[in-house]
């Protein structure tokens, strides 16, 4: 005869345990705006590389609040960038086409490091620019 006790969890029910990392974050945030104002260094945290139980991104984000300015880039998928309620805290999140996140960052910066163009970006902009006051066409921002 066994003298177990048989033990059923019933995962419906059960709330996941935190992860502990949210106010950890927030003071690495804190940190890396102290550091951009000090040195203008960057600095940016990939949230999905660190342990975060269900719903704790969201609380994250809920705890920057929301700023200004958003920056939508399409680009192999939608980019969205939300600048928090604390200006130089930027809230980042890539997705595929197939809206699927991607990506999820808090980037700690001046202006986001997409947004800014690469020189390589800037000398093909100039030589066009120049081609095209040569020829005296406007260009539909397109090409």
């Amino acid at each position: 005869m066994s003298t177990e006790i048989p033990v059923i969890i019933d995962t419906a029910t059960a709330k996941p345990v935190p992860s502990m990392n949210v106010q950890p974050i927030l003071h690495e945030v804190q940190h890396a705006l102290e550091k951009l104002l000090e040195t203008g260094e960057p600095s940016m945290i990939d949230l999905r590389a660190i342990p975060l139980a269900p719903n704790e991104d969201n609380e994250i984000k809920q705890r920057l609040g929301t700023g200004e300015a958003i920056i939508h880039i399409e680009a192999l998928g939608p980019s969205i960038l939300t600048e928090t309620a604390y200006p130089g805290v930027w809230w980042v999140e890539h997705r595929n086409s197939d809206d699927v996140v991607t990506g999820l960052y808090i980037e700690i910066a001046h202006v986001p490091g997409i947004v800014l163009p690469a020189d390589a970006d800037l000398a093909q902009g100039l030589q066009a620019l120049t081609e095209d006051l040569h020829t005296n066409e406007p260009k539909n921002g397109n090409e």
